[in-house]
């Protein structure tokens, strides 16, 4: 996966309410949906006249540092901005992940049950979030985890062409450690292969220890890096 086709899946599987060009630069505005959605990029070269036009922009000053934009972070850094949340990109053929689940042990459903909505919800995950979800145009799925007969986890799942990518996975605090994040790491490899897609991926922050362990335990590997700069 190249940093193009990782940024191009990534916006059209979270999406941000709407997007606009000054110059070289792509601003979005998230409505409230993090910073993935909110984050300016450079789409093009750019000079230092074309930053200062995309900074006077924005309310709040965010920008998107992927591979290859070293020249952008310097230029960042010498004007005060802070390096915020590494993020490191997995990804997998979807058959690698994929595998038999119990008929009650997830559910891929759309719009998300109430119960999806209160996982993620005390996960910190609310209405600015699933409006995100909301405007994805493809196919898409809510996956809802369920250990020992309780609803224990849930996830966001999209497709745009070959390939599908999670997003929001989130497991109650009282019941990690039990293979919740496992079961929908499986089901949404399953849900993929279903659409088609040959492809899994998925991002986490660099400091989410526990997560990156179990996607290396699945057998993925890591395809992107980036992260935020902010004043």
């Amino acid at each position: 996966m190249t940093p193009a086709t990782l940024a191009e899946v990534m916006d059209a599987t979270w999406p941000a309410a709407r997007t606009h060009d000054i110059g070289p630069f792509r601003l979005r505005e998230g409505a409230g949906g993090g910073k993935r959605v909110s984050a300016a990029s450079a789409e093009r070269a750019w000079t230092e006249a074309d930053l200062a036009a995309a900074e006077a922009e924005m309310a709040a000053p965010l920008f998107l540092i992927r591979a290859g934009d070293t020249a952008l972070d310097a230029s960042l850094a010498a004007r005060g901005y802070r390096i915020v949340d590494p993020v490191i990109a997995y990804s997998a053929p979807a058959s690698a992940l994929a595998g038999a689940l119990d008929p009650l042990a997830a559910f891929a459903h759309w719009p998300p049950l109430q119960i999806a909505c209160s996982l993620w919800a005390e996960g910190g995950i609310g209405r600015e979030r699933l409006a995100v979800m909301a405007r994805v145009k493809g196919a898409k799925a809510a996956l809802l985890a369920r250990v020992a007969d309780k609803p224990v986890g849930v996830a966001f799942v999209a497709l745009h062409g070959p390939d599908a990518m999670l997003h929001a996975l989130e497991v109650g605090p009282r019941f990690r450690r039990k293979g919740a994040g496992s079961i929908i790491l499986k089901a949404a490899a399953n849900w993929a292969m279903a659409q088609g897609a040959g492809r899994l991926s998925l991002v986490v922050t660099e400091r989410n220890l526990a997560a990156r362990a179990m996607y290396a335990r699945a057998g993925m590997g890591v395809v992107g890096q980036y992260h935020y700069r902010m004043r």
